[in-house]
């Protein structure tokens, strides 16, 4: 079945067929937001087909990705997603909470989030029959991508400001990709990277630029609502969140903005698969000096304003968020 059929522009609403475009939307720029074929999708599934697999990792939701099954059988790209929930009583007691849950995306196998969004890229290159993927990480994308496309011989090319941390960069090279050292700011790591894909013909896997990014990252949503269901076998929990009554909050980490507008991408599925009645309230969580998308949010505004971003946690660490606008409006 064909489930994939297009994009749709969040700036403009503007529609594409798969092959018209690749990254963004040539009329004004915007993130494309992937579109399903939901009627079919939802003809053919019900919730219980896809809770009822087997396989323990992100591609147990094959069904509803716009990739192809990428093969890599006993590599790590068939091990990112299906992470842990941990209930966390005392810091919700401390926090005057009544339940509070961490999802614990640090099991993934390069240790991050990222690990998701790369898995569905280096799918998408695979089926595209690209040569060499390459984008621009300040650590763990590229982590994520050099690690991900190791595990089925894929080339990956990471672009990385000299101020990244040197642990983060010999993650790289420990994979075998190619890196090289941007002297400047993400941003410009950013830009090189997108001149370097159009320039060689390499596929971008740039966060807040891929569109397929943001469908890995909403693998989680998937996992976060089986696991609502009580249906996840590892999580079956006294008092578990199938039983509250209460609406269930997210809170969110947000850098460009790709992950929660991947999570929020990953609820609209469920809504229009008719698997979930409402969208679950989403908070994105941003350091205060690294906080261009909250000061918009806050402003009641979807125009991003860069910053000069300054922050210890330089994975969050960005002056103007690739993803703002969908994330403002997660």
């Amino acid at each position: 079945m064909n489930k994939f059929i297009g994009y749709r522009c969040s700036l403009c609403g503007a529609e594409y067929l798969p092959g018209q475009v690749t990254y963004t939307c040539p009329k004004d720029g915007g993130n494309l937001d992937v579109i399903l074929d939901y009627a079919a999708l939802r003809q053919k599934y019900q919730p219980e087909d896809i809770t009822c697999r087997c396989d323990e990792s992100l591609w147990r939701y094959l069904p509803l990705l716009p990739v192809a099954d990428p093969g890599g059988e006993a590599t790590p790209l068939r091990a990112a997603g299906w992470t842990p929930v941990f209930a966390l009583p005392r810091l919700a007691e401390k926090l005057g909470l009544r339940h509070l849950w961490l999802k614990d995306e640090s099991r993934n196998p390069t240790a991050s989030f990222k690990d998701r969004a790369s898995a569905v890229v280096v799918a998408r290159a695979r089926q595209i029959k690209a040569e060499v993927v390459v984008t621009a990480s300040t650590g763990n994308a590229g982590a994520a991508l050099a690690g991900m496309a190791a595990a089925i011989g894929q080339k990956a090319v990471i672009f990385a400001p000299k101020t990244a941390p040197p642990a983060k960069v010999a993650q790289l090279l420990v994979f075998g990709a190619r890196v090289l050292l941007v002297d400047g700011t993400y941003d410009d790591a950013f830009d090189l990277s997108i001149q370097a894909a159009n320039e060689f013909g390499w596929y971008c896997r740039n966060t807040g630029y891929n569109p397929f990014t943001a469908e890995g990252k909403k693998t989680a949503a998937f996992e976060i609502w089986e696991w609502w269901r009580g249906e996840s076998r590892e999580s079956r929990v006294e008092n578990s969140p199938a039983n509250l009554y209460s609406p269930l909050s997210i809170l969110v980490s947000v850098g460009d903005g790709n992950i929660i507008s991947g999570i929020h991408k990953g609820f609209k599925d469920l809504l229009a698969l008719g698997w979930i009645e409402k969208m679950p309230r989403i908070i994105g969580v941003q350091a205060e000096g690294s906080a261009a998308i909250a000061n918009a949010f806050q402003a009641g505004t979807e125009t991003i304003i860069p910053i000069s971003a300054k922050t210890l946690a330089d994975s969050i660490s960005v002056d103007l968020p690739r993803d703002g606008v969908r994330a403002v409006r997660a």
